[in-house]
């Protein structure tokens, strides 16, 4: 349990009670339990969504839901995006490293977070039928299995220096096969061979992101973690919007 709050309080603001694991490796232990918190969370997000649009317009009520989304996971993953996408643009890595430590955004960070929450938006008010609950619940869980996964197989770019490196040194290898298998089943489950599409899309978009990134940086740092999760759960929303439009369900 002590794994599990660890896990709540890290991935959200929530104010879990009770003590938290400890230790230099605790988080990467922690991991097993990302992809349920994702679930959860989603879970809360179809709930709150059937909620808003009952007060207010689709666009509103999805820019309103995203919105609570960020506040509520404490904008940790697209804090990591917006670095990520500063730093890969440095000259060399140890420079885009350096930039990605800075704490100011820069003009490719702040770009990012405006088209990546603007399209977020856009995506969740196209989601109807019953499908969209069901899509809601997939994208968090998703998100939240990618940088397992590839933390399975990339090693760190600092070794040693960072949460990033410390994740990783604790993460057991065989916490992403497995989740992302269990992704792929639920995603069937719930949505047929369209979910498996929107688990396989938003896995795939997101290892394709991160091995981009970790060329450009000579490894993973937890920007890139986090920025994994970002273009997983963007990638989930805008298979399932498509897919909707294309009359899959």
């Amino acid at each position: 349990m002590r794994s599990l709050i660890l896990a709540l309080r890290f991935l959200t603001v929530l104010p879990v009670p009770g003590p938290e694991a400890q230790g230099p490796v605790a988080l990467g232990r922690a991991a097993w339990w990302f992809p349920v918190v994702g679930l959860v969370l989603g879970a809360g997000l179809a709930g709150l969504l059937h909620g808003l649009e009952g007060l207010f317009s689709p666009l509103v009520a999805a820019v309103l839901l995203v919105a609570a989304w960020k506040v509520v996971t404490g904008g940790l993953h697209l804090d990591g995006f917006a670095d990520l996408l500063d730093g890969v643009a440095g000259r060399d890595p140890a420079r885009r490293l350096a930039i990605m430590r800075d704490s100011r955004i820069g003009t490719f960070g702040a770009l990012g977070l405006v088209f990546a929450t603007f399209i977020a938006a856009a995506a969740v008010s196209e989601l109807g039928g019953s499908a969209r609950p069901r899509i809601l619940m997939l994208a968090p869980f998703v998100g939240r299995t990618a940088p397992l996964l590839v933390g399975a197989w990339l090693r760190p770019a600092t070794p040693g220096q960072g949460l990033g490196a410390a994740f990783l040194t604790g993460l057991s290898p065989w916490a992403g096969p497995l989740w992302a298998l269990v992704a792929l089943v639920l995603s069937g489950a719930l949505l047929g061979p369209g979910g498996v599409a929107l688990g396989v899309a938003g896995l795939s978009v997101a290892v394709l992101a991160v091995l981009a990134a970790s060329r450009r940086l000579g490894g993973l740092t937890g920007d890139v973690l986090g920025a994994a999760v970002e273009v997983a759960e963007l990638s989930v929303l805008l298979a399932g919007s498509a897919l909707l439009r294309w009359g899959v369900w």
